[in-house]
């Protein structure tokens, strides 16, 4: 059809030209002339003639290097359509999972510039899925040939399912292959996590959002889960406060990042801020894994503490996690009739096993072996989902001496936290 076309242009430009000469033979207006030597001959016409006659030239051997080079042109097309044939093909096997029919396809249609990037990353995939390590780098060595880009995501992807965030992170980062695309950008972020960066992956969050590289539910996720490495992984105070600030509102009133920069700042011995930060996010938005953490915080600060979940108990009395904090909170004061009372209550709202496991710790500084191995099977029973036995009723007198003990306790070595 190309063809057809070229040639009913020619044969209008043809046309154009005689109809044009025509007019030309016919003018009496002054034209120009143009003399031409060539050879011992002597040439001579009008300048309107001269062009034409080069036009006319011009387009003869154009349509005459066209007629020659058809063959050619012919083939290369057939090679092409071969190329892409194979190309489909082998990818509808690497799908169907005929791993080695694929890599042979791919390897076939490799052979064409325009679609050999595509297929040598299917082929190493192929390779990689019939487990030839051989075959796969060699797939991969071909590709590097083809498109740097390409196997710089290819083989960042197959480091880290190796588990080799390294050799990840040194592909991605070499010079040729800057910038990134985004799902180079996306894969450097995950090789930074995994090799204990997720303060310098956080910054690529802003590029990974700009060039839409993951979904939005897979871009907050993995957000969330970059803010409380990088959380974790503050080697001080100044440098925990800096991510801390750097974390938008709606983050840091998340409950694995709260609970991260809380941990985080209790084992940096910043108590104020760790108690604080769990304190402001429970205000906005309740959650009963931050009231669990709140009670096993390694702080002292108890007073101030239980005063807290005191407070929040008002207004949630069935909330089992803040009963078992209480409960442990009132323990470590000393005050273990007050504590038994919380932890019963919370394994009456379904507390499970850190409120037995919390009762069982009671009772063994009390001196109850018995009781507390009841506690202790108990928590494992609620583990593996099994019914917990019911503990004897134990009388005030008992509760009281249990109480008395724990303060003798306090009183030869043990003494109690406060603030």
């Amino acid at each position: 059809m190309k063809t057809f076309r070229t040639v009913v242009v020619m044969l209008v430009l043809v046309l154009a030209g005689v109809l044009a000469a025509q007019w030309m033979v016919g003018s009496d207006r002054d034209l120009g002339e143009v003399f031409v030597r060539f050879a011992g001959y002597d040439l001579h016409t009008n300048v309107p003639r001269a062009v034409l006659a080069l036009l006319l030239a011009g387009g003869v051997a154009w349509l005459l290097w066209r007629v020659l080079t058809l063959p050619f042109r012919a083939w290369g097309r057939h090679r092409r359509k071969q190329a892409r044939a194979r190309l489909i093909d082998g990818l509808d096997a690497l799908h169907a999972g005929h791993w080695q029919k694929a890599e042979k396809l791919l390897e076939r249609a490799a052979e064409d510039e325009e679609v050999g990037a595509v297929a040598r990353v299917a082929a190493a995939r192929a390779a990689q899925a019939r487990g030839d390590e051989a075959a796969m780098q060699g797939q991969l060595a071909a590709l590097r040939e083809r498109s740097a880009p390409a196997h710089a995501i290819l083989a960042a992807q197959l480091a880290l399912d190796a588990g080799r965030p390294q050799d990840a992170l040194a592909v991605l980062d070499a010079a040729d292959v800057q910038p990134l695309p985004p799902r180079g950008l996306a894969l450097r972020a995950e090789a930074l996590a995994d090799t204990a960066q997720a303060g310098e992956a956080y910054g690529l969050l802003g590029a990974l959002k700009q060039q839409q590289a993951l979904a939005p539910a897979a871009l907050d996720a993995l957000e969330t889960r970059l803010a409380t490495q990088s959380l974790r992984e503050a080697a001080d105070p100044n440098v925990l406060a800096e991510r801390w600030e750097a974390l938008t509102k709606p983050l840091r009133q998340q409950s694995p990042v709260v609970a991260a920069y809380a941990e985080r700042a209790a084992a940096l011995r910043w108590e104020d801020a760790a108690t604080r930060s769990i304190e402001q996010a429970l205000e906005a938005r309740w959650d009963e894994d931050l009231v669990a953490l709140y009670g096993r915080l390694p702080v002292a600060k108890l007073d101030s503490r239980r005063a807290s979940a005191q407070h929040w108990l008002q207004a949630r009395p069935a909330s089992a996690a803040l009963l078992v904090a209480l409960g442990r909170l009132a323990r470590q004061q000393g005050q273990w009739t007050q504590a038994q009372e919380f932890l019963h209550r919370a394994v009456a709202q379904g507390a499970g096993a850190d409120a037995w496991e919390e009762l069982g710790a009671g009772f063994a500084d009390a001196g109850d072996a018995a009781s507390a191995q009841q506690c202790y099977a108990n928590a494992l029973k609620t583990k593996r989902g099994e019914a917990a036995t019911q503990l004897a009723v134990r009388d005030m007198k008992q509760a009281i001496h249990d109480e008395a003990v724990m303060e003798e306790r306090d009183a030869h070595g043990l003494p109690r936290l406060r603030d």
